[in-house]
Parts: C-alpha cells; structure tokens; sequence
C-alpha cells in the first residue's frame, strides 16, 4: 500500500511527495481509517514508527478551511521540544493547505503566547501546565475543540500533570473526539482511558516492550561511574562508527557530571541537553546535534520521549535505567523509519536487576561485550556510591530520646500536669486570698487599711 491508496487529499499527498514518503508504516495504515470515523482511538506501537502522521493525515484530511477565532483540534505532549517538534512536522504536512498552528508551552513569556493564540488558529500544540494556564486566563478558548489528541500520556502522569490534565478535560466540549497513542501501555494510562474515553477502538502494532528488529543491542559489565566515563572516552575515539551518538543518563546531575568529564576529552563536539537548561539553550543543543555541528548529546530520560533525530548511529545508556519503558524509548531514538541502529547499555552490579527486567520485558538477552584492555578502572567514586560509614561514637550528637539519660526522664515528670478538679481551685484560692467575686475584694481592701 502507498499514500495514494490512502483516502488522502491531494495537497496532503503533494506534501508526502515533497517529503520523499511513498508506503505508510504499519501505524499510519491502520490509523487512518479508525480516526476518520470520528470514534475514540487508543494507539499503541513502537517508538519511531511515524505515530506523529498516523494521527495527524486523517486530522488534516477532516480539517475544513475555517476563520473562527478559536481552535478545533488540541495536541497535547508533555516536553517544551516535543511541542516544537510536532508544530514542525505539521507545517511540513500543511505546505500546501491554509491552516493556523501554534506552539504553546512554559520556559517562555505568557503573554507573548496570549497574543499569538489570540489571532485566530485551527490547531493549538501544548504541554499540560502552559495549556492550563492560557485557558484558566480565558486567552485560549477550548469551547470548540472537535479532536483532542493526547501524546505519550505516561510520561505526562510521570511528571505529575494528572491533575491539569482531569481539569483540561473538565472544561472541553463533551462532544469531541478523543485520540491518544503511545508507545507504551501502563496501569495508570488505563485508568485515564477508562474515565475519559468512551468505548475506544484500540490499534496495537506491536506489543508494548517488543524492541525493534533493526536495532542491535549490547551490554558492558562496569564497576563505577569513572570508568563508564574511560569506556565512553575509549568508543568515542571512533569518530567514524561513533559519528551521532546520543547518550542517557538517568540524573540532571550525572548529566552535568558526565559533560564535564567528556568536554575534557571532545570540547568541540558534546552538548547537552535537561530541565534545568534554558529553552533556547535546549533547542541549541538538539540542533547542533541535528545538524551535526555536534557529534554526541547527553540527554536526561525526559528528552528520550518523542525526540526525533534523523541517523542517530548509536544509543548509549550511561546508566541502567529502573523502569524498562525507559530503556525502550530511549534506544528507540536510533533505527528509526526502519534504518538499523545500534543501543549500548552500561551496567554496574547494583543495576543488574534493572537488567534483568529490562530482558523479561522484551524477552530476550542483550548481548554482553568485554570490557577493552585499555580501558582504566578507575578507584574513584562519585559521592552516591562511596559507602556510608556509621559513627560508632559521638559525644557530641544529640541522643535519641529513647536513649536518653535519668535527668530527661525526671524533668519530663515534674513538668507532667495533672488534673486536680475543684480541689486545686479552692487550693489556690486559699494560697492566694482570691475572693469570689468583685464586691468581695473591695471590701477586703477597705478591711486591710482599717487594720493598718
């Protein structure tokens, strides 16, 4: 089957033919049909296999020319670059077609957005926290969203946005269709699913954690971080094999730790990309890289969803990540659109269960390579793996109550209140000479200067 079979129209299919894509994956074949029915669709299917067009050509198949103000179809993703991303695939798709899209998401100044979206569009791209805060502002009005597409919807979850998302749903049309795809499929994705979609026609192409076929895997047995750090140095050597290789790593702080070490090594040709760097600074970054101004980026595990980079040569995992779906989006970012790739994955002996679950998951073994001779283990750890050492005697810490000396025990005793009822009233009343009412202690006054 190619495009053309597909009931697409013809500026779409213009823009496929400038874009060089003739057979539509596996996904996007499937799809079509499904989201152009209007019924609520979940998609599952691996990481780089085009679920970005599967969802978007039976969109922009449907989508007539309008000039309404407000938008009718929402996307929502969960990074700042997958935003920019998506807005870019579909001006590719929309070359040929009159449509208004936007890019909403944080990092940025709001009120520059509020202006862009108050212009008028047709399609509005979004995270969850900027998408909340333009429609809680009453700039983006989403009383006329038809479609709402929700995009990796388990690292939204993961990163806490459930609530904004519950909200979003809360204040969109109820007649609307709903569509999410994803790569993975999780108790809490279901969950979601069974509250806001309304008897979806689910597409699976593979089984969730089936690795591609095109992507060849291998494994190092490595005692520390230093010398995961001279292994790297060792294989970046080849600038020939290793000419785009993307690195994870599971820490913003083991990022920041890992480029130090390397940019040693290769000043000219890392970068590197998290949260805690700007957005210019992380857009630079990934087209550096893109663009191969930069041969090696280090990414933390929240780049790994949905970022799309051509010819990426080799995946390594600094770390073994805990969850597996993190171990399969992140070597799904090479052998993409069936191109062979190749993912290493670097493993020290308390990550070995991580492993372990990792081949259950796919239900394979990742081949295990030795560790090169020239390759120096390193002695020096980094401060999460030096062992904690247990003060055996402090005479100056504070100790615990339970450990406390008498003196503690007896001050806590003397201070003890105890409820003595009426009597204790009356007994200070004759303490003190406190008579009953106001009258009393005037005559008592007068009493006492008689005396005198």
């Amino acid at each position: 089957m190619t495009f053309r079979d597909l009931n697409l129209s013809t500026p779409l299919i213009n823009a496929l033919d400038d874009l060089g894509f003739e057979t539509p994956t596996p996904i996007q074949e499937q799809a079509f049909s499904v989201v152009m029915s209007g019924k609520d669709v979940v998609g599952i299917a691996q990481t780089g296999t085009g679920k970005t067009y599967g969802y978007m050509l039976p969109i922009l198949r449907m989508l007539k020319y309008s000039v309404q103000q407000n938008p009718r179809v929402l996307i929502i993703v969960p990074t700042r670059e997958l935003v920019v991303q998506v807005v870019d695939e579909i001006e590719k798709l929309t070359t040929y077609i009159n449509i208004r899209i936007c890019g909403v998401y944080g990092g940025t100044n709001i009120n520059t957005q509020k202006q862009a979206v108050s212009e008028g569009l047709d399609i509005v791209v979004a995270t969850p926290g900027r998408l909340y805060d333009l429609a809680v502002s009453r700039a983006l009005q989403l009383k006329s969203i038809q479609k709402i597409v929700i995009d990796e919807v388990d690292v939204m979850l993961d990163l806490g946005f459930r609530h904004q998302l519950m909200n979003i749903f809360d204040i969109l049309p109820r007649q609307r269709q709903n569509i999410m795809f994803s790569a993975t499929m999780t108790d809490h994705v279901d969950q979601i699913i069974s509250e806001i979609f309304t008897t979806p026609q689910r597409i699976s192409v593979a089984k969730s954690g089936t690795p591609l076929e095109n992507i060849k895997q291998f494994g190092y047995k490595v005692p520390n971080f230093y010398t995961k750090v001279n292994l790297l140095a060792y294989l970046l050597q080849d600038k020939d094999t290793y000419h785009k290789t993307l690195i994870f790593v599971g820490y913003k702080k083991i990022a920041d730790r890992l480029f130090d070490a390397l940019e040693k090594t290769y000043p000219d040709e890392i970068c590197i990309i998290h949260s805690n760097k700007t957005q210019n600074y992380r857009l630079r970054s990934i087209e550096q890289f893109r663009n191969g101004n930069n041969r090696i980026l280090i990414a933390t595990d929240v780049m790994a969803r949905g970022l799309d980079i051509d010819n990426v040569s080799q995946v390594i995992n600094l770390d073994t990540p805990e969850y597996p779906e993190n171990y399969m989006h992140r070597i799904g970012r090479t052998g993409r659109a069936e191109k062979e790739g190749v993912s290493i994955v670097l493993t020290t002996e308390k990550e070995q269960n991580y492993l372990d679950c990792i081949e259950d998951l796919m239900e394979m073994e990742i081949e295990k390579l030795p560790l090169p001779n020239s390759v120096e283990i390193s002695q020096l750890l980094t401060p999460e793996e030096q062992p904690k050492i247990k003060e055996i005697y402090n005479p100056h810490k504070r100790p615990n109550d339970d450990e406390a000396g008498a003196s503690f025990h007896e001050k806590k005793e003397k201070n003890k209140k105890v409820n003595l009822g009426g009597k204790y009233k009356r007994e200070i009343k004759k303490k003190y000479k406190k008579p009953k009412t106001k009258g009393d202690k005037t005559y008592n006054l007068k009493h006492k200067k008689k005396k005198k």
